[in-house]
C-alpha cells in the first residue's frame, strides 16, 4: 500500500518498511505448559512422590552425557503418530514452499479499487515429522493436544504491479515456519525429540517432563503458533507458553526472541492490546507456578518494559486474551486452570470445572493485585474478548461465551475427539435462549455466543446477557481497531455450523457474521424465541462444506464509517482439499464475493 494502513492481521506496505498495524486477530487457543524456568525445583519435590530417587538436576547436566539420555528415551519411549480422521483433513500439516509462488491467475471476481496493497499473514500449528506424536512408556501415554504443533506463517502478499486486465494487482503466496529455539533443536536432530507433556497418563506426564529438562533444559517445546501481531513497525509470532519472535514480515524470516534484555522472563499473551491515546502495548503472562499471573505495558516505540506487576492470584487460571479501556486493564479469571498437584494426585494439569469461581476484574492501567476491583460473573469460559470500554460508571465487557473449554480438549491418542460431538449437539431452537434450558449437563456447552457483562464500579453490581440469544454461535471475534478500548458500533465473528461441528466433533465456521450493537434485532427473529433486548446481526454463508478460519477485518483507507472495510478470511473446501482467500464486502454481507482465489493446496488450520 502506498501508505501504511493499520490492518487488525498485519497488512503493511510491500515498497518499505510497515509502520503501525494491528494484530492477526485468532486464537488458536494454543496450549503448552507454561512452566519454563520456574518449574525446575517444584518439579524435583514432587518427582519424589512418583519416583523414589532424588537428582540433582545441575550435576546430571554436567555428568550425564546426550547420548546416554537419549539412549534411554529411545528404549523407554516410543514414539507413535496420532491418527487423522477424514473430517481432519484440513489439521494435516504441509511443506514450506521455500519461495514466494504467484496465484493471480486463478483470481476469481475483482479485487477492490480502493483495497489497500499490504500482507495478509496467518498463523497457526504446523506439527514437524508428519503431524502429531504420542508416546508409549511403562510410565504410560502422553499425546499431544490439538492446539500444538510448530507454528507456520501463512502469508498472502497484496501489490499494485502487475498486469493492467488484473487491474494492476499481484497477489503472492508464501509461508514458513516460525523457527523457536526448539524448533531448531529437532530440526538438527531430523527426528521426534521432546516427549509429549499435556495429555495422556499422570506419571507419563510427569516424566516427560523431567526427561525433557533433563536433555533440553525446558520441559516443553516452544511452539509460536498462535497469532502474529505488531508494535512499533516490528512483527512478532506468538505462542502463550514461551515470548514472542521477531519476524521479517517480507521473507518470514525469524529474527530472534523479544525480551527486552530478559526484563520479561515468563510466557506472553497471544493477544497483547495497544493502549487508547498512548499506543502502549498491554501484555500479561501466566504461568503453573508461582506468581502465576503478571501484568506488563510496554512503552510505545517497543524499547523498553515500563512496568510490571505480580496480580498475586490463588491459582493458575489460563488467561488466553485480556481486555483495555481507556483508563482500565480488564482480567478474565475463569475457572480453566493449571494446577501441578492435581498432576501429580492423578489428574489432568489443564482442567475446566464449572462449581469453581468465576470473575473479571478491573484494574486501573498502571495499578497492582491492591488495586483490582473483582466482580464474580456466572461460571464460564470465555476465551476471546470483542472489546471493552467504559460507559458511565460501568465497564462493558463484550466477548464470545461457552460453558465449557474446549482446551484441552479429548485425548487425540486415545478417543479421538470422542466426546466431543455430545457437547456440540444444538439445543433447541425454543429453548436456545433460556439460560437453564441446554437438555444435559454436555449438551452445546462448547459453544460460544457473543455475551455482554456490565460492572458498575460504583456499587458493584453486575448485569450479564446474550447479546444475541443462542441462535448464532460464533467466536473468534474482530473490530476495527481503531476503536479498540472505546464504544464501538459493529463486530464481526466467525460463525459456527453447529450441524457439522455436532457430526464431526470438531468446531467448523461456515460463515461471519456482522453485529450491530446499537441496532435491535428483527421482530421476526426475537418471535422466534430471541431475546427482547438481542441485538441485530447480519450473515455471510459460504457454499456448503466449506470452512473459514483466521477471518480478520481490514480498514478502508480514508475511509468515514466505522464499517467502511473489508472482511478477508481463508476458506477450505473439504470436497477438494483446496484452500481459498476470500474478500467479503460489509455495506451488504449477503452479497456475492467481490474476490476470491485459490493459494494452496492443502490446509490451513481452524484454531
Amino acid at each position: 500500500m502506498a501508505s501504511c494502513i493499520p490492518f487488525q492481521l498485519n497488512c503493511c506496505s510491500l515498497k518499505k518498511k510497515p509502520s503501525a498495524s494491528e494484530n492477526l486477530y485468532h486464537l488458536k487457543s494454543t496450549l503448552s505448559s507454561a512452566f519454563m524456568n520456574k518449574i525446575q525445583p517444584f518439579m524435583m519435590g514432587k518427582m519424589e512422590q512418583v519416583i523414589p530417587m532424588q537428582i540433582d538436576v545441575s550435576k546430571t547436566f554436567k555428568n550425564t552425557s546426550d547420548k546416554v539420555l537419549d539412549f534411554l528415551v529411545d528404549s523407554m519411549f516410543e514414539f507413535v503418530d496420532q491418527d487423522y480422521l477424514p473430517s481432519q483433513s484440513n489439521f494435516r500439516p504441509v511443506d514450506e514452499l521455500g519461495g514466494v509462488v504467484a496465484v493471480t491467475s486463478s483470481i476469481r471476481g475483482k479485487i477492490p479499487d480502493d483495497f489497500p496493497e499490504g500482507v495478509y499473514i496467518r498463523n497457526g500449528p504446523n506439527p514437524l515429522f508428519g503431524g502429531f506424536k504420542s508416546t508409549r512408556s511403562v510410565f504410560g501415554r502422553s499425546s499431544h493436544i490439538w492446539v500444538e504443533g510448530e507454528g507456520m506463517l501463512h502469508a498472502l502478499y497484496f501489490s499494485r504491479d502487475g498486469d493492467v486486465s488484473d487491474g494492476g494487482w499481484t497477489v503472492r503466496y508464501n509461508n514458513r515456519h516460525v523457527e523457536t529455539e526448539t524448533f531448531k533443536l529437532e530440526k538438527q536432530r531430523n527426528k521426534p525429540s521432546f516427549l509429549p507433556a499435556i495429555g495422556g497418563d499422570s506419571p507419563a506426564i510427569l516424566a516427560a517432563y523431567l526427561l525433557n529438562l533433563l536433555r533440553f533444559g525446558k520441559v516443553n517445546k516452544y511452539y509460536s503458533n498462535t497469532n502474529v501481531f505488531e508494535h512499533s513497525g516490528k512483527f512478532y509470532s506468538v505462542a502463550e507458553n514461551h515470548i514472542p519472535q521477531e519476524i521479517d514480515i517480507i521473507t518470514l524470516e525469524t529474527l530472534g526472541n523479544w525480551d527486552f534484555s530478559g526484563a520479561w522472563n515468563r510466557p506472553f499473551t497471544s493477544h497483547s492490546k495497544r493502549a487508547p491515546g498512548s499506543e502502549e502495548l498491554v501484555i500479561h503472562g501466566f504461568d503453573a507456578v508461582k506468581p502465576y499471573m503478571e501484568i506488563g505495558i510496554i512503552s510505545a516505540d517497543g524499547k523498553e518494559l515500563i512496568h510490571k506487576v505480580d496480580l498475586k492470584l490463588s491459582r493458575s487460571s489460563f488467561f488466553h486474551e485480556l481486555g483495555i479501556t481507556e483508563r482500565y486493564n480488564v482480567l478474565m479469571d475463569f475457572p480453566l486452570t493449571f494446577d501441578i498437584n492435581r498432576l501429580v494426585n492423578g489428574g489432568p494439569l489443564l482442567d475446566y470445572n464449572h462449581e469453581e469461581y468465576a470473575r473479571i476484574g478491573v484494574m486501573p492501567r498502571y495499578g497492582d493485585a491492591d488495586s483490582i476491583r473483582w466482580f464474580k460473573v456466572e461460571p464460564n469460559c470465555t476465551f476471546h474478548i470483542i472489546n471493552c470500554f467504559e460507559d458511565g460508571d460501568e465497564v462493558v465487557v463484550w466477548g464470545c461465551k461457552a460453558l465449557a473449554s474446549i482446551i484441552p480438549g479429548p485425548d487425540m491418542a486415545s478417543t479421538q475427539f470422542g466426546w466431543l460431538p455430545r457437547k456440540f449437539k444444538p439445543t433447541s431452537p425454543s429453548k436456545e435462549n433460556d439460560h437453564g434450558t441446554i437438555s444435559s449437563v454436555d449438551d452445546g456447552n462448547l459453544f460460544s455466543h457473543a455475551y455482554e457483562w456490565r460492572l458498575n464500579m460504583q456499587s458493584g453490581e453486575v448485569s450479564e446477557r446474550y447479546l444475541t440469544g443462542k441462535r448464532f454461535c460464533m467466536d473468534f471475534p474482530m473490530i476495527n481497531v481503531a476503536f479498540s478500548g472505546v464504544k464501538n458500533r459493529y463486530g464481526y465473528a466467525q460463525l459456527v455450523d453447529s450441524i457439522v461441528s455436532s457430526a464431526s466433533g470438531m468446531l467448523k465456521y461456515n460463515g461471519l457474521a456482522k453485529l450491530h450493537f446499537e441496532e435491535p434485532a428483527d421482530v421476526s427473529l426475537r418471535s422466534e424465541g430471541q431475546l427482547e433486548e438481542a441485538i441485530k446481526v447480519e450473515t455471510h454463508m459460504f457454499e456448503e462444506n466449506n470452512f473459514c478460519t483466521g477471518a480478520s477485518f481490514v480498514p478502508k483507507h480514508g475511509g468515514f464509517e466505522e464499517d467502511d472495510g473489508w472482511l478477508i478470511t481463508f476458506v477450505h473446501n473439504e470436497d477438494t482439499n483446496i484452500s481459498q482467500y476470500h474478500t467479503i464486502g460489509l455495506r451488504n454481507l449477503t452479497e456475492d464475493l467481490k474476490v476470491k482465489f485459490k493459494f494452496l493446496s492443502s490446509n490451513i488450520r481452524y484454531l
